[in-house]
């Protein structure tokens, strides 16, 4: 089944204006994610347009939008922005559970707490919090949702994208967690989990550490129903269309991809969008 990501839709408020347009241009499968406001019937809004045209949703990360705007880190050190990330994910859940979702993936933490107006951008080294006290309180937390999940959406953790420039930053020092396969394996041995694929996080994080990427996708692929699409570059997260050719593309037309759900992130005119899917289903 392919999903597109509601955040593929820009410069709207609403998110039911985002699922509108999506609907309209025929998608029917919509992953709701960030870059829409707050309000009051979000929910309600929601759960009419699913009824009254039969739209499967997901939600996603930073979907419900928190009322304050902040970094989500499982990880974080920080009692505030642990107790903030961890509120918003219960309320992921229980949205989750409302709309008929199956699935509700998040990022993995970070070993540092990122300024807002920097995340997915430059971001400025800080000082690091201790690795291990940031895997055992994400180890930690991920079981209590776990278990708040249970009966109601399986959890998915999505890999991190460690860029160049910013590992250049961090002084050639990653400080993500899960950017490729031994952090999953690692991670695995704590906790038991299922990974959100996201393949272009993979190609920019696999060139940063000097990893072979065909090699760690197929290996992430093989443990995974749910991954996310785009392309890029290799050296930063672009959220291009599906490129013939290029290293996803390849991956993509060499992998099993059998029973599993695949959500397309590419922040292009909707006709890039479109095109990108007539690739893959050609395939």
């Amino acid at each position: 089944m392919i999903y597109i990501s509601s955040s593929c839709i820009k410069g709207v408020n609403k998110i039911s204006e985002s699922v509108r347009r999506l609907y309209d241009q025929g998608f029917n499968n919509i992953e709701l994610s960030g870059g829409t406001d707050l309000y009051d019937d979000l929910e309600k809004d929601l759960l009419t347009l699913k009824k009254q045209n039969g739209i499967n949703l997901l939600c996603h990360n930073y979907f419900p939008p928190p009322p304050t705007a902040f970094v989500l880190n499982l990880a974080s050190l920080d009692d505030n922005i642990h107790k903030m990330t961890m509120d918003h994910l219960m309320k992921s859940i229980d949205l989750s559970e409302k709309i008929g979702a199956k699935k509700f993936g998040f990022h993995a933490g970070f070993y540092t707490d990122i300024v807002l107006n920097q995340i997915g951008k430059n971001i400025v080294k800080q000082e690091l919090y201790d690795k291990e006290k940031c895997i055992s309180k994400f180890c930690k937390s991920y079981k209590k949702l776990q278990k708040y999940a249970e009966g109601k959406v399986d959890l998915y953790i999505e890999n991190n994208v460690i860029a160049q420039h910013n590992f250049e930053n961090y002084d050639n020092t990653n400080f993500l967690m899960l950017t490729n396969q031994e952090d999953y394996f690692e991670l695995k041995k704590r906790i038991d989990f299922k990974i959100l694929l996201d393949v272009a996080h993979l190609y920019v994080s696999a060139n940063t550490l000097k990893l072979p990427f065909m090699e760690e996708a197929k290996t992430l692929w093989k443990e995974t129903d749910y991954i996310h699409i785009s392309d890029n570059d290799g050296l930063k997260d672009l959220n291009w269309a599906l490129q013939k050719g290029s290293p996803i593309h390849e991956l993509l037309t060499t992998s099993d991809r059998t029973e599993k759900i695949f959500t397309f992130e590419v922040y292009r005119p909707i006709e890039e969008i479109k095109e990108s899917i007539n690739l893959f289903e050609e395939i």
